[in-house]
């Protein structure tokens, strides 16, 4: 996957340098992706941390429960747990 994002900043680059008055938005769930942007694209590069807030994530995941298509497979305890626990590992990220 390295090898096409690469790509994709290099193609970004070129754009950069042909209008350099463009404005580029993007989002990365790792880190050390941005460092690699800082290095493949000229210019500033503004950085802003967004993390998921719980009762975001939880009312999203009651969403998608709510729309499974095998609603057998799922009882008020694997759905407890699921509401505790994939927040709590997603607020660790």
């Amino acid at each position: 996957m390295s090898e096409h994002r690469v790509k994709v900043l290099d193609s970004l680059n070129q754009i950069l340098q042909k209008s350099p008055n463009t404005r580029i938005s993007m989002t990365v769930r790792r880190p050390h992706i941005q460092s690699e942007i800082r290095k493949r694209l000229p210019g500033e590069v503004a950085s802003i941390v967004r993390t998921p807030r719980k009762c975001d994530v939880i009312g999203y995941l009651r969403t998608r429960l709510k729309d499974d298509t095998n609603p057998d497979g799922m009882d008020s305890s694997l759905e407890a747990e699921i509401l505790k626990k994939i927040p709590e590992d997603i607020s660790e990220m």
